[in-house]
Order: structure tokens, then C-alpha cells, then sequence
């Protein structure tokens, strides 16, 4: 009896020992943060750093370059040419406003070409983020200019239609429009518009279907296909999406990182994605965006009264109606946008969040979410000060990124 006593009091000891020894976390956060961020190589870390500080500038150059533009447009009377252009064209107004949006949008392209072909071109060549050459990159971007004349042409005369039948309430209504157009646009894009740009196949490997589908059904995502997209004949980053509301959702990957990354990565970044569309991102986009562009309306209407009524007949323009106001109208909404950045970052990164949070727990690989964190931080600064990716970043940082997973690591895997 005395021996069955001391083996049972040395089994409590362990047993009382080990439950000790579990309830450390099994991992350390900051040392385990390190060793993913001391992974990339100084060289690297220095061009990822590089490239992304000088988009910071890019920002305020192509502000002042747009800038620029619309005062050429302005002070030099081409707006107000371009108006009697289409005037002489035909009689009827909504067709003048389309006729002036389709020299408008034309020639801001044109004119702005050369920081266009600088920024996405030249520079991500320099930095070695794209693989396509100079005339596919033409290729796509003229795809791009013929969409935007299509759409900004309906969008234009309908918000021109506005200003003229409802003088008083156009700003009201306008941004109703507007808001309208940007649902109508997230619903065409994935099944209309991306295509024109990329291949979308239906993804076959059961070994990476699999997996993504069981996340997208324990989530109430009822998809049965996996779309791949070939991305590398554009650029060598890494990304995917759950896309589309009703009829038009999809899940797609892009082939880089079919290629480049392992499963658990791929989960990990399906699980994001997930995230974004079961938490229904989409829906609180458009809810956040329609106040800002309710609120951008009214600094419109008030600025354009004000800045007519001094430079008006300088410049050629009768008045609100007059669709030869639109390079002043872009002017002062993408100034009221620039200024606004901070602000419309932080809401994307705090949605970013939630659906990294979100993918962690649904994937459940939190390593595999620290590798992809590394391959996107080859163009995106890893370790930015506080105040630097509060103005800067819409998503959040790769160091917080990797952090948060090692967090939910401890936390959750023994």
C-alpha cells in the first residue's frame, strides 16, 4: 500500500508539473516576430523600404501633377473649347456632356501618360515587381483608358443632367448618383471588366481546391469552383480576393501565388480574403464611402460657387450647369480626397484587420500567414513608425502583420 501511495503522489506531482509547464505560452511573440523579420536581407529590406517611401512622393506629385492639368485646362481655355466643340457637334445636352467627357477624359489621360508610364512602368521595373514589357503595358493601359471613357461618359451626363434639372439639391443628388455608380461598378467588375485584363481559369489541383473550398463552406460562402488568374504576365506580387455580391462572387487566386507559395500560406491568405467577404467589407465600403462622398458633394457645391464667381468669366464657364466646370469639379474632389488619406487609409487598414483576425482563425496558420507577410513586404515597408503608417499605410504593416500571428499563435496552438 505504501508503494501504490508514493507512485500515486508521484504521478500527481507530474501531472500538477506539467499542467505548469502548459499554461507558459509555448511561444514567444517578440523573439518569434524577430526571427521572421530578421529573415529578410538587409539589401532587401533597404528596396522594399526604398520602393515604398517613394510612393509617398508619388502621392504628391501626381496631386500637383493633376493639378497642373486642370489649371492648363482652365486658365488656357481648352475646357470651354472642348464645350463649344461638342455644342457645334449636336444640339442635345446629355449627348454635348458625353461628347466633352470623351475629349476630357482622353486628353487628362494622355496628358498625365508620362508620370503614368514613370510610376507603373519604368519604376516597377526598376525595383523588379513586373514582368510585363513596355507594349502590353500599353496594351492594358489603353484597355484601361477606353473603359474609363465609357463609364466616365454615363457617369457625367447623368450627374450633368442633375446640376440642370435640380440647381438647389444637385449636390444631394449627385452624390446619390455617384454612389449608385459605384455599386453598379462593383458588381460588373469581376465578370466584365477584369477579364479584359487577365485569363481566369477554373483552378483543377484538388490538393489546393480542397482545402479552400472547406474553408469557404464552414464560412457560409457557397462557392464550388476556384478561380486562378495569370497575374504574371503583369507582375510578380502575390495576391487574391472573394470578389462580387450576389450572382457575380468568385473565388479567385492569382497564379503567383499559387506558385510561389505553400498551402498553408494559400489558406492563410484564402482565410483573409474569406474574411472581407463574409464580414460583408463590401457592403461597409459603400456605406463609409457614400458619407464621404455625400460630405464631398456639399464641399464641392461650395467651392465651385465661390471660385466661379471670381474666375467664372476668366475662364470661360457660364456657371454649374456648364459641363466645362468638370476640370475644376476633379480638382477640388481630388484635393478634398488628398487631404482626406489618413483618414481613408485608416479605415481600410482597420478593415484589413478584422480580416486578417479573421483569416487566422478560420485557416488556423498563423505561420503560413507570416510567410505570405514576407512576400509582401517585398514592396511594402516591414517596420514604418507609428505616425508613418497611420498617414501611409491602408493595410497594416508586415511587423504587425507577423506580430498579431505569433499573438494568436501563443494563444491558441499549444
Amino acid at each position: 500500500m505504501n508503494t501504490l501511495r508514493w507512485l500515486m503522489l508521484v504521478m500527481c506531482l507530474a501531472l500538477n508539473s506539467f499542467g505548469q509547464a502548459t499554461n507558459e505560452p509555448a511561444v514567444d511573440v517578440e523573439k518569434a516576430t524577430r526571427a521572421y523579420l530578421d529573415r529578410i536581407p538587409p539589401e532587401k529590406k533597404a528596396q522594399s523600404d526604398a520602393y515604398f517611401e517613394g510612393r509617398y512622393w508619388l502621392q504628391l506629385w501626381g496631386f500637383i501633377y493633376g493639378a497642373g492639368i486642370a489649371a492648363l485646362l482652365l486658365q488656357g481655355r481648352l475646357s470651354a473649347r472642348m464645350r463649344d466643340m461638342a455644342q457645334r457637334c449636336t444640339r442635345f445636352k446629355p449627348l454635348q456632356t458625353g461628347l466633352y467627357a470623351v475629349q476630357y477624359v482622353v486628353l487628362t489621360a494622355v496628358l498625365g501618360l508620362p508620370l503614368e508610364i514613370y510610376s507603373e512602368y519604368f519604376r516597377e521595373h526598376q525595383y523588379g515587381l513586373s514582368n510585363q514589357d513596355l507594349a502590353g503595358w500599353f496594351g492594358d493601359w489603353s484597355k484601361g483608358l477606353i473603359v474609363t471613357v465609357i463609364g466616365g461618359a454615363l457617369l457625367f451626363m447623368a450627374l450633368f443632367g442633375i446640376v440642370r434639372r435640380l440647381p438647389r439639391t444637385w449636390h444631394i443628388w449627385g452624390a446619390v448618383v455617384t454612389l449608385g455608380f459605384l455599386v453598379i461598378v462593383v458588381l460588373i467588375e469581376p465578370v466584365f471588366v477584369a477579364p479584359l485584363f487577365n485569363k481566369y481559369t477554373v483552378l483543377a489541383d484538388p490538393k489546393v481546391v480542397g482545402p479552400i473550398l472547406r474553408l469557404a463552406r464552414a464560412n457560409g460562402i457557397a462557392a464550388d469552383k476556384v478561380y486562378v488568374m495569370d497575374a504574371s504576365k503583369q507582375t510578380k506580387r502575390v495576391s487574391a480576393n472573394v470578389s462580387g455580391i450576389m450572382g457575380t462572387m468568385r473565388i479567385t487566386l492569382n497564379d503567383n501565388l499559387l506558385n510561389r507559395s505553400s498551402l498553408p500560406e494559400i489558406e492563410a491568405v484564402m482565410g483573409h480574403e474569406m474574411g472581407h467577404y463574409v464580414m460583408n467589407h463590401v457592403f461597409k465600403d459603400i456605406l463609409f464611402f457614400g458619407i464621404v462622398i455625400v460630405v464631398g458633394f456639399a464641399w464641392l457645391r461650395w467651392c465651385i460657387d465661390r471660385l466661379l464667381a471670381i474666375f467664372g468669366a476668366r475662364w470661360g464657364i457660364g456657371g454649374i450647369g456648364d459641363v466645362a466646370v468638370l476640370p475644376l469639379a476633379m480638382f477640388v474632389f481630388s484635393a478634398y480626397f488628398f487631404v482626406l488619406t489618413p483618414f481613408l487609409n485608416s479605415f481600410t487598414r482597420m478593415q484589413e484587420m478584422e480580416a486578417d483576425m479573421f483569416g487566422l482563425n478560420t485557416a488556423r496558420q498563423p505561420d503560413g500567414f507570416a510567410e505570405a507577410a514576407l512576400k509582401l513586404g517585398e514592396y511594402r515597408k516591414m517596420e514604418p513608425g507609428p505616425v508613418e503608417e497611420w498617414i501611409f499605410f491602408d493595410h497594416p504593416s508586415g511587423a504587425t502583420r507577423i506580430r498579431c500571428a505569433m499573438r494568436w499563435k501563443a494563444a491558441n496552438l499549444p
